[in-house]
C-alpha cells in the first residue's frame, strides 16, 4: 500500500479528479464524435450547418452512445486494476497478460468467441455491465488480432498502424512505466512501430500533464520520449506547431491527416487540446468536425484535456446525457484508489487470479 499517490507527487484527491476528468471528457468527445464518424466535413456541415457537430447526438440509436473506443479504455483499466491487485496480493504479475486477458473480455462485449482462460480467471464487475455489451464498429485489426491471440504470444502478427492502440491508452499514464506498458500493450494487437510509438507517447503526454496543466509542452515531451526518426514524433512536432501558428483548425487538421491510422489519431488529438486553451467543449468540437476518424480523436484530444485540468472542465449538463457514465466515473476512480488502498477490498470486482 502506498502512503499516497506517487505521480508527479500529485495527492490521491487531484489524481482522482484528473483520472475522471480524462475518462469522463474521453467518453464525451467519442460520443461526440460517433454521430459523425462516417461522415466528410462537407456531409457533417450538411447535417448540423457551416459549424459542424456542436453538441451530442444519436449514434447506434442512442443518445450520447460511447463506441469501442471507450469500451476498450475501460477494459484497459481493468486490466491495469487486476495487474496491481494480483502483483499486490500474490508477489508475481506479467501486466501486459493480464490486459490482453482484459481484452478477450471485451472481446466477449462483442459477441465473438473468447479465450475460456479470460472468463474462467473471475468475469469480474465490468463484464457483468450489460450496456458494455454493444458493438459499436469495433476495429478490425483489434478483433482479428484478439481472435486469433494465444497466451504467451508476445507480439501480434500483423503490420497494422490502426489508431485502435492509441485511443485506449490513457490508462497506462496513470501507474510507473507507462510508455513500457503502453508498448508492450499496443503489441498484443497491432504490430507496426507507429502503433507502438504512438501509444507510447500518448501514455507519457498523459502522465506528463497529471503534474502540470501543459499540453503544449507534453506534446513536445511526448515527441521527445519516442524515436525521432517515427512518423509519430514529426507529426506531434507540427501539431505543437500548427496549435501554437495562425493556420485555422479547417485547415490544419488535415495537415496530420484523417485519424484512421494511430500517429495521425494522436496528433490531431493533441492539436486540438492544445489549441482549446482549457475549453473543452472547444476542443471536442474541433476534434471531431474533420473527414476523418472523429470519435478516436474526439477521445483522444477529451483524455489530454481532462488529464491536465480535472473535472472542473468537464459540462454536467453533457455528463447527463453520457453512456454509462457511472461505470466510466468508477472504472476511474477505481484506477486511482487501487494504487493507495488496500488491494484486498477491490478483488472481487477485479480478481486478480
Amino acid at each position: 500500500m502506498r502512503p499516497d499517490f506517487w505521480v508527479h507527487g500529485v495527492d490521491s484527491a487531484t489524481a482522482r479528479d484528473r483520472a475522471r476528468g480524462c475518462f469522463l471528457a474521453g467518453a464525451l468527445g467519442d460520443a461526440l464524435g460517433a454521430a459523425v464518424e462516417f461522415l466528410t466535413l462537407p456531409q457533417i456541415q450538411s447535417v448540423y450547418g457551416p459549424a459542424g457537430i456542436q453538441a451530442l447526438d444519436r449514434a447506434y440509436g442512442v443518445l450520447g452512445a460511447i463506441t469501442d473506443d471507450t469500451q476498450m479504455t475501460l477494459f484497459t483499466a481493468e486490466g491495469l486494476i487486476r495487474a496491481h491487485v494480483r502483483f499486490t496480493l500474490k508477489g508475481i504479475c506479467h501486466p501486459p497478460s493480464v490486459v490482453a486477458y482484459a481484452y478477450q473480455r471485451w472481446l466477449h462485449t462483442q459477441g465473438e468467441q473468447a479465450h475460456p482462460n479470460a472468463l474462467e480467471l473471475g468475469k469480474g464487475w465490468l463484464l457483468s455491465q450489460g450496456e458494455l455489451h454493444h458493438r459499436r464498429a469495433p476495429g478490425a485489426t483489434c478483433l482479428s488480432a484478439l481472435r486469433d491471440w494465444t497466451p504467451g504470444q508476445e507480439r501480434a502478427c500483423n503490420d497494422s498502424k490502426g489508431c485502435g492502440t492509441v485511443m485506449r491508452s490513457a490508462p497506462f499514464g496513470f501507474f510507473e512505466e507507462p510508455m513500457v506498458l503502453a508498448g508492450e500493450c499496443s503489441d498484443i494487437t497491432h504490430g507496426h512501430i507507429e502503433a507502438r510509438a504512438a501509444s507510447m507517447a500518448f501514455a507519457h503526454m498523459i502522465h506528463e500533464v497529471l503534474g502540470t496543466y501543459d499540453l503544449a509542452q507534453a506534446c513536445l515531451s511526448g515527441a521527445a520520449s519516442i524515436d525521432s526518426s517515427t512518423r509519430t514524433f514529426a507529426l506531434l512536432r507540427k501539431a505543437y506547431d500548427l496549435a501554437n501558428g495562425d493556420v485555422s483548425p479547417v485547415q490544419a487538421i488535415p495537415q496530420l491527416g484523417e485519424g484512421w491510422v494511430a500517429e495521425e489519431a494522436l496528433a490531431i488529438g493533441a492539436y486540438c487540446a492544445i489549441k482549446a486553451d482549457g475549453d473543452l467543449l472547444d476542443g471536442l468540437r474541433m476534434a471531431v468536425n474533420h473527414s476523418g476518424d472523429s470519435d478516436s480523436t474526439g477521445s483522444i484530444c477529451g483524455n489530454l484535456m481532462g488529464a491536465a485540468f480535472g473535472m472542473k472542465i468537464v459540462p454536467e449538463d453533457w455528463l447527463e446525457q453520457l453512456e454509462l457514465r457511472e461505470v466510466i466515473d468508477q472504472v476511474a476512480v477505481d484506477m486511482v484508489d487501487v494504487q493507495v488502498s488496500d488491494a484486498e477490498s477491490f478483488e472481487e470486482r477485479y480478481p486478480g487470479a
